[in-house]
Parts: C-alpha cells; structure tokens; sequence
C-alpha cells in the first residue's frame, strides 16, 4: 500500500465519519471523490492526477445529484397544526384594544388572545381574519364586506 493510498483511505474514511455526524450531505462527495483518488493510487496514477479525479469526481458529482436531492430535502420550516388557522375567519369575543390590553377571539371554537398589527380597535363581535399567530396570540385583521 502506497503512502498516497493511505492519505486518501484516511480522507475517505474523516469524510465518512464527518458526513455521519453531520447528515447535510455536504462532505459524502469529498468522501465519493478521495475514493475515487484511492483507487487511482491503487492504479499507480502520479499524485497531481489523484488530485485531479478528487477535484473532478467530487465536483462532477455534486453538480449531478445535488438538484435530485433538492426534491426530497425536508425544508426548514416545520408546519404545525396553527398554519392551519392562518386565513380563517374569527369572530370577536372581547374588544381588540391595545391601550385597554384587551382583546380575544374565537377561532373554530377556540378562545385566542388577539391583538391587531397596525393597533387598530375593534369592537366585539366583529368578524375578522386570522393573518398571524405568534405564540399564544393571533393578529387580525378586519374582514372586509367583499370578502364575506
């Protein structure tokens, strides 16, 4: 075993180990391409050529499957079950008023804390659209007479 075969087996096997303890799929093409240079040491390739099918083989296949492994990457954002009450339509219950610190609605049966992102007041049952919820309140919005 040549000493080039050593360098890239030990390349090969950081990457591996990198690759295991991160899961981004950001060092399993360097891991793809040191074996690629291994076996060209194995076959007696000068080192700059070992260089060059590392640089190659790594890049070559980072350009081919990078869109493919686009398609099936979770996104960061994970949707919860209050995505689905974003748009909803609500009805006042208690009035919005932020100088009073007042404001609830009713959301599918639910009680929320509501506040308005422009601090406007409204009056109790208004119907309303959910447009935001932070925490444990939902931002709202006036429905207006088009949207009924």
């Amino acid at each position: 075993m040549t000493t080039w075969m050593i360098i890239w087996g030990i390349i090969f096997i950081g990457m591996v180990i990198l690759e295991l303890c991160t899961m981004q799929l950001i060092s399993v093409w360097f891991a793809a391409g040191s074996l690629a240079a291994f076996i060209a040491a194995a076959l007696n390739v000068p080192p700059l050529g070992q260089a060059i099918i590392f640089t190659a083989a790594s890049v070559l296949l980072l350009i081919a499957t990078k869109p493919i492994l686009k398609k099936f990457k979770v996104g960061n954002k994970i949707p919860t079950n209050l995505d689905a009450e974003i748009g909803r339509t609500a009805v006042v219950t208690q009035e919005i008023n932020e100088v009073k610190n007042t404001g609830r609605v009713k959301i599918g049966g639910v009680n929320w804390r509501a506040r308005t992102r422009d601090g406007s007041v409204i009056a109790a049952d208004t119907t309303v659209k959910v447009m935001e919820i932070s925490g444990t309140t939902a931002y709202v919005e006036i429905v207006s007479e088009v949207e009924h």
